[in-house]
């Protein structure tokens, strides 16, 4: 029944649909556009992405998941409920679905979730937690004997595990991300720069040209923003060293964060990871110089997924297949819907 069995990975920025099978089949900014006036929604993912900071009073570009949880009930289950549709059209069977989840999650964040989900047409609602669905997607056996370290770099939050034998051993969830990155960006660009620049611009620069020491890393972008002393339209440059001051303590907080989960890590298991290694996901594992970085202070070899954007939706379909093997981070969560 693999066809009728589809996994999300519903990411504070983005939401990415696979099946097992078939790869990834959706993949599109998770903003909602609101029409205040008649409180209607015009359009959601890439439509609504190119309307922000460009709509008129009255209209609203939404993102109703912070921190990787929902925010906006109501316009997550829109935003579900049409990206469902668009990828799965059948009206005779109703598909399973599976939801990744970050690892600290609420009881009542995750029942909205699968409120959201079986609001869209599924059948079976099943919640992984996001560093299990990233372990999965990146071709490594979680359910083997041996330890395995993940770190799970999304929108909103990083999300940090140690997995054994199908079950999580160890986990962290920090609220540093790639969002904060950006946040961090515009900042540093309005103090450093006086020049005042948008999300989207923040997010090139942290993909174009941030990256952490101490790689020999180097580049330049061409920036367009307002200057705050003049008012007006303004160009510059920004280079590689102008964003260490904003990029660095993040980086840093995120690999605190895993040692911390390092050391409370049973010696056995601390010893596979020391043979295989930290694997890092998420958008955020692709920052310049991330791996380096971690591998120079926390003495284990520190390596980026295959496919770091996609691997957490390919698990969490993946893992409907072998959830029976799973011990922990991983559940049938419809018969939650009994309680209300």
């Amino acid at each position: 029944m693999a066809q009728y069995d589809i996994g999300i990975d519903l990411g504070t920025t983005t939401i990415i649909i696979a099946v097992e099978g078939k790869g990834v089949i959706l993949n599109q900014p998770s903003v909602v556009a609101v029409d205040n006036r008649k409180d209607q929604v015009l359009a959601v993912g890439d439509e609504a992405l190119a309307m922000v900071g460009r709509t008129p009073n009255y209209i609203s570009a939404i993102r109703p998941l912070k921190d990787g949880v929902i925010s906006n009930h109501m316009l997550t289950r829109e935003l579900i409920c049409r990206f469902v549709n668009k990828v799965y059209d059948s009206r005779l069977i109703k598909p399973r679905v599976a939801v990744c989840v970050p690892a600290a999650i609420t009881g009542i964040e995750s029942d909205a979730v699968v409120e959201a989900v079986v609001a869209a047409g599924a059948r079976q609602v099943f919640l992984i937690d996001e560093p299990m669905a990233a372990a999965i997607g990146s071709g490594i056996d979680i359910r083997e004997p041996a330890g395995h370290m993940v770190v799970d770099i999304g929108g909103g939050t990083t999300d940090i595990a140690v997995i054994s034998l199908g079950g999580k051993v160890r986990a962290t969830s920090v609220n540093v991300a790639g969002n904060t990155f950006d946040d961090e960006i515009m900042k540093l660009v309005r103090s450093k720069f006086n020049v005042a620049i948008g999300l989207r611009t923040a997010e090139e620069l942290k993909k174009q040209v941030a990256c952490c020491k101490p790689s020999t890393f180097t580049s330049s972008m061409e920036v367009k923003g307002r200057s705050l002393l003049t008012g007006l339209p303004q160009k510059f440059v920004v280079k590689t060293e102008d964003l260490y001051e904003a990029v660095m303590p993040l980086v840093e907080q995120i690999t605190v964060a895993a040692h911390q989960v390092l050391e409370k890590t049973p010696p056995e298991l601390a010893g596979d990871i020391f043979t295989d290694g930290i694997m890092l996901t998420g958008g955020g594992s692709m920052l310049k110089g991330l791996d380096e970085y971690m591998s120079q202070e926390l003495k284990v070899q520190v390596r980026v997924s295959p496919d770091p954007i996609n691997c957490v939706a390919l698990g969490t379909a993946h893992c409907l297949t072998i959830g029976e093997e799973l011990e922990t981070g991983f559940q049938d969560a419809t018969p939650r819907l009994g309680r209300r």
